[in-house]
């Protein structure tokens, strides 16, 4: 999705106040988004919250 806006990793992270390493592991989905920062990203790009993210509950452990 950043790409597509032609955003650098580090262009979206000073947008969103977070670090270019948490931009890495979300691409890379080592982490998950806390809801607050997942709908910031959605409003960047105007779109849903499960536009940009999938959520797998059979990945999810517990």
């Amino acid at each position: 999705m950043r790409s597509r806006y032609k955003l650098t990793q580090d262009d979206l992270a000073k947008k969103l106040n977070v670090s270019r390493q948490t931009i890495i592991s979300l691409e890379k989905e080592k982490y998950n988004p806390s809801i607050l920062l997942a709908y910031q990203i959605s409003q960047i790009f105007s779109l849903s919250i499960e536009e940009v993210f999938q959520f797998d509950p059979k990945g999810e452990e517990g």
